[in-house]
C-alpha cells in the first residue's frame, strides 16, 4: 500500500491514498497487488485522466460508456478487482483462473492495443515487485 501511494504521490496522482484500498481488494480477489494501480495509470495516469463521461473511473471500465460509472472510487477499486478475479458471473468467462498477462489480454486485447498488457506489468515494475514488502512513503514537495 505504501508503495502504490509512494509512487502515486510522486507523480500527484488523484487516487493517491487508495493504496491500501486496491492492496485489499487485489488480496480478497486474488490479483497481483500491483495490477489495479497500474492500469488506473496506464488508462488515466491515475485519476488525473478519468472517464469525463460516468464517475469515478479511472480503470477505464466498459470504455467509460454510460451505465459504466462507480459512486466513489473506493467503489470503483471494489468493482473492478471483484471483475478481474473472476468472481462476477457476468465476466468470468474472461478472468477466472487466469494469470496476470491473460488478464489484460482480456481487459484490451492486443488486437484493440497491442502492447497493451506490456505497457501496464511496466508500471507494475516501476510501483515495485511482487514481492514487495511495505516501505515508507516517498516524501516530495
Amino acid at each position: 500500500a505504501d508503495a502504490i501511494d509512494a509512487y502515486f504521490k510522486r507523480y500527484k496522482m488523484p487516487l493517491y491514498g487508495m493504496g491500501m484500498k486496491m492492496v485489499l481488494e487485489a488480496e480478497k480477489n486474488d490479483l497481483d497487488w500491483r495490477l489495479l494501480p497500474a492500469i488506473t495509470v496506464r488508462e488515466s495516469s491515475g485519476g488525473k485522466f478519468a472517464c469525463k463521461t460516468v464517475g469515478y473511473n479511472s480503470f477505464g471500465w466498459g470504455s467509460c460508456k454510460p451505465g459504466f460509472g462507480f459512486s466513489s472510487n473506493e467503489e470503483a477499486i471494489e468493482r473492478v478487482s471483484f471483475h478481474l478475479g473472476g468472481n462476477h458471473p457476468k465476466t468470468a468467462k474472461y478472468y477466472d483462473n487466469k494469470t496476470t498477462i491473460e488478464i489484460l489480454h482480456a481487459y484490451n486485447p492486443p488486437s484493440i492495443v497491442p502492447k497493451y498488457a506490456e505497457q501496464v506489468i511496466s508500471i507494475m515494475n516501476a510501483i515495485g515487485p511482487a514481492d514487495e514488502t511495505p516501505v515508507t512513503p516517498i516524501v516530495t514537495k
